[in-house]
């Protein structure tokens, strides 16, 4: 592909979405003690990032049907790193809330991740890193995030 190929948005984009989906693939062979699966892991940091939830709730956020994030839910329980508790303003239903367990594993599994990435960086040279950080900025423009 030549360069001027390459710069265009829609080569651009393929070759982006390949190169992200590869990191992301590679970081998620980072984990924990526990090697929980990516769709617990990410279960466990929604309950960091917003707390208590309810299990619906979960799955919204998640994109996933109620039972599904039911089963996820309920083996997180039972391997300790989350926790079923009423609900303070509806006895009817339950939320899920983050043990220390589970708050250990996040650091854990962010840790390992990290270090492994400030490894890769460590490759590059200067001026590569200060190009990864400018696309950095781009990619969480892309993404809508500030």
């Amino acid at each position: 592909m030549s360069q001027s190929t390459k710069h265009r948005p829609g080569p651009l984009a393929g070759e982006v979405r390949i190169a992200a989906s590869r990191v992301l693939r590679r970081l998620r062979t980072e984990r924990g003690e526990a090697d929980l699966p990516e769709h617990q892991f990410v279960v466990l940091t929604a309950l960091h990032k917003f707390g208590p939830m309810t299990p619906g709730a979960l799955a919204d956020l998640e994109g996933v049907k109620p039972p599904s994030m039911t089963r996820t839910v309920n083996a997180l329980c039972e391997l300790g790193f989350a926790e079923k508790v009423g609900h303070e303003q509806d006895r009817r239903q339950v939320l899920v809330a983050l043990t220390e367990r589970g708050n250990e594993e996040i650091k854990v599994t962010r840790r390992r991740r990290d270090a492994w990435l400030t490894k890769q960086l460590g490759t590059l040279t200067p001026e590569e890193r200060q190009t990864l950080a400018q696309a950095s900025e781009l990619l969480k423009r892309i993404a809508g995030q500030p």
